[in-house]
């Protein structure tokens, strides 16, 4: 699962925007729809996966042929904002959450009469959801659990990670797992935006107020939140001199044998497949409730469609077939939206972890990125830069805290 990440540079735009403008939907004489539709989801390995499901769709749907052009993602952001500006945007195409707000609040999306909204996770239908009306549909998502070496625990002669543990159930392992002199570290959680928003939700607080125009987590839960995600540095997880928040430092030590537990997300499976000692995953732990990071790709339809109703159908068969779960589940190509738990049942039996349950479990309670419609990323960044001040020690908690209050609300408008 991609997360947001500055767009490309401009340079790329112009040869991006080409291959979105390169496609036009029409009607042939013989009544036939062509819908376009430009993704970033199937580039790197799994544009054949693509094709299967536009072939089911075709073959289900007669009179409607998909026009596919695959873009990469780092050049996919800047092209699309070019081709929107142009007037020229595909019939169907892909965006993330961070960047669906801003889509609905310019009207870039058309409002979508969804057939079966009962076929998706309500948590990821409802996140592209306005006033109740829905404006794209959720096609794939990846969510951040707690990994743990169960050997470690077993050593230690502790009981492993629950779905029912707390902050202070999981403090009390990582302190009673942490040997500095051996190497051996309890915990890690990355000091950074992504999830200062989630622990923040986990101890009852906001990021924004409720209407999205400034932030409010300048609070005692939001310190609270603060202080339970620094604090672990030097303790229970290595600090930045000891290497923590170096590219892949947390990976490498959870390779290693020497991390007991790893907050992190589900597309790790495949690099922990072969580790040689045993590990599984938990639902995060909470403090006054259980929140976890969802990350989720969704696509939208063009409010200038001429076939919105072609386009519709499209977007809904991609995001909610048989075909797609069956796709998705064999290519380990993240995991498809849908609610039916029978059509997922080949998931929980792909080998580790054994508790491949709890990514289901873990969409019961989701703590969304908070996005707003302008300055999202100097949002991001801000969050992250105050939060290391105070894991380095060169901020208070509280002075961090309110510096990024003041700077965010800034840049937000606030």
């Amino acid at each position: 699962m991609k997360r947001s990440i500055p767009l490309a540079a401009i340079a790329t735009a112009g040869i991006a925007a080409l291959a979105l403008t390169g496609c036009t939907s029409g009607t042939t004489d013989d009544g036939t729809v062509t819908i376009t539709y430009t993704n970033f989801i199937s580039n790197g390995g799994n544009e054949a996966n693509l094709e299967t499901i536009v072939a089911a769709f075709e073959a289900e749907n007669p009179g409607i042929t998909v026009d596919v052009t695959t873009l990469p993602y780092g050049d996919y952001g800047t092209a699309l904002q070019t081709d929107l500006a142009a007037g020229t945007v595909s019939d169907v195409f892909d965006i993330e959450y961070a960047n669906y707000l801003t889509y609905q609040a310019n009207g870039v999306l058309a409002p979508l009469t969804v057939t079966d909204p009962a076929a998706y996770r309500p948590s990821l239908l409802e996140a592209y959801s306005t006033d109740g009306v829905q404006y794209a549909l959720p096609s794939s998502f990846s969510t951040v659990v707690l990994f743990y070496n169960s050997d470690l625990f077993a050593a230690a002669g502790l009981e492993t990670p629950t779905s029912d543990w707390t902050w202070a159930d999981e403090e009390a392992a990582g302190l009673a797992l942490t040997d500095q002199a051996a190497g051996v570290w309890g915990d890690h959680q990355p000091v950074s935006f992504y999830e200062f928003y989630k622990v923040l939700a986990q101890n009852g607080g906001e990021f924004l107020n409720s209407d999205g125009t400034a932030v409010a987590f300048n609070t005692p839960e939001g310190i609270e939140a603060a202080q339970w995600l620094v604090g672990k540095s030097g303790t229970t997880m290595p600090t930045i001199e000891q290497g923590q928040g170096t590219p892949d430092f947390d990976t490498n030590l959870f390779l290693d044998g020497k991390l007991a537990m790893l907050h992190t997300g589900i597309w790790m499976f495949g690099a922990f497949a072969d580790v040689p000692f045993g590990w599984d995953i938990a639902v995060e732990p909470g403090n006054t409730n259980q929140a976890s990071a969802v990350f989720s790709n969704a696509v939208g339809v063009s409010a200038t469609s001429k076939h919105i109703e072609a386009a519709t159908k499209w977007a809904e068969f991609l995001t909610s077939s048989t075909t797609m779960v069956d796709v998705r589940l064999q290519a380990g190509w993240e995991l498809p939206p849908v609610s039916d738990e029978s059509a997922l049942a080949a998931y929980l039996e792909l080998g580790d972890p054994a508790n491949r349950q709890a990514v289901f479990d873990s969409l019961d309670q989701v703590a969304l990125p908070p996005v707003v419609a302008v300055g999202q990323a100097e949002m991001q960044d801000i969050m992250t830069e105050e939060l290391v001040e105070a894991q380095a020690g060169r901020k208070t908690v509280e002075q961090a805290l309110a510096d990024a209050e003041t700077r965010i609300n800034a840049v937000i408008g606030g």
